[in-house]
This record gives structure tokens, sequence and C-alpha cells, in this order.
């Protein structure tokens, strides 16, 4: 019951806060304490847990954010429709690179929270991080959904 009581609450926040968040255009900072709110009730972190881990996921997403502006920022030097061979090897290049990259930030990153937290948690952050995503796109799909009927 104790379950049900919290994921109905959980469901609750998440809803009002991605309502109000659409309410307010290009708020990250509300998404962030969704995300924050959801996560911790979600991994059930403790207060000394979430005192390691908030400051450690910060400096991931960080550095994650820093690597996705460094490739838009390559992106918008060239024109899609009419790339050359060699632009095109580049970019190709460019994209394997950041996919390595990415790659090598998460490992360092979840190997540092694995330290904070269990290894269990550490993999059910990998999960939660791809449901908010998940439904951050179902919230914004329903609304704009809603405004076109």
């Amino acid at each position: 019951m104790k379950n049900k009581i919290q994921t109905l609450i959980t469901i609750l926040v998440f809803f009002i806060g991605t309502t109000f968040f659409y309410g307010q255009r290009n708020d990250w900072e509300k998404i962030k304490s969704l995300k924050v709110a959801f996560f911790t009730e979600q991994l059930e972190l403790s207060s000394n847990e979430a005192k390691s881990f908030w400051p450690i996921y910060d400096e991931f997403e960080k550095e994650l954010h820093k690597l996705y502006d460094d490739r838009r920022n390559l992106k918008r030097k060239y024109d899609y429709n009419n790339l050359s061979e060699e632009d095109s090897k580049h970019l190709l290049e460019t994209y394997i690179e950041f996919e390595k990259e990415k790659v090598d930030i998460t490992k360092t990153y979840y190997a540092k929270i694995s330290k904070v937290l269990n290894y269990r948690k550490t993999y059910k952050l990998a999960r939660l991080e791809e449901d908010f995503k998940r439904r951050l796109i179902r919230e914004y799909r329903d609304k704009h959904k809603k405004g076109k009927q």
C-alpha cells in the first residue's frame, strides 16, 4: 500500500510539475527540480546519499551538456543539404568520436556514483534517466495533441 501511495505521489508531482513547466517555456530549472524529486524518490536516497550523489551527478550533467554544446556548435557550421564528401566524412568521424566521449564520460561518472550509492541504485539510475526523458516527451506530446484538437 505504501508503495502505491509513493508511486501515486510521484506521478502527481511529475504531472503537475511538467504541466507547470510547459506553461513556462524553456525553464530548465523546473525540469531539474522535477528530475531531482523524481530520482530522489525513485532511488530512495537517504539524506547522506543525496548529499554525496547530487554534486557528482551535477558534474556529470555539466560534462555531457558541454559535449552536446560542442557538437551543436560544429553542426551549425554546415549546410546539411549541400555537404561535400569530405565534410560528410569529417562529420561522421566527429559523430563517432562524440559517441565514444559520451560513453567514456558516462563510464567515469557511473563509477563515481557507484562508490556513493550501490551498483543496484546506479543501474536503476541509468534506467530512470531514460524513463524521465520518455515521460517528458509523452507529456509534451499529450499537451500538443490537446492543443490541436
